[in-house]
């Protein structure tokens, strides 16, 4: 009995480089359409730090941090410890001010 070393076809090489080169560009669009909604969403309804209270830009560009999904910005990378102590404190701030935009 003789066994015979069957090798699995695979695909060739220009067709392996055709489907990465697809699904590449397909994340990519699905990116872009991500970028796209988040871009249209409604503006940050804050002109303030949910924690210390100043306003934004005061202290430079506003370190803009996500939380569970949710932008939260603040005036200084140091406001988010206290922010991470308690954050649905400071997420009722913000929902507060986004309901009164409306």
């Amino acid at each position: 009995m003789v066994i015979q070393n069957k090798r699995r076809a695979s695909a060739s090489p220009w067709l392996s480089r055709a489907i990465s080169v697809f699904s590449f560009s397909v994340l990519t669009l699905m990116f872009s359409v991500a970028v796209g909604h988040a871009a249209e969403s409604a503006p940050y309804p804050l002109s303030e730090c949910v924690v210390s209270g100043e306003k934004l830009g005061t202290m430079g560009k506003p370190f803009v941090h996500q939380h569970e999904g949710r932008e939260v910005q603040f005036c200084c990378k140091s406001c988010l410890k206290d922010f991470n102590k308690n954050p649905k404190q400071f997420l009722k701030k913000l929902d507060d001010a986004a309901s009164k935009k409306k």
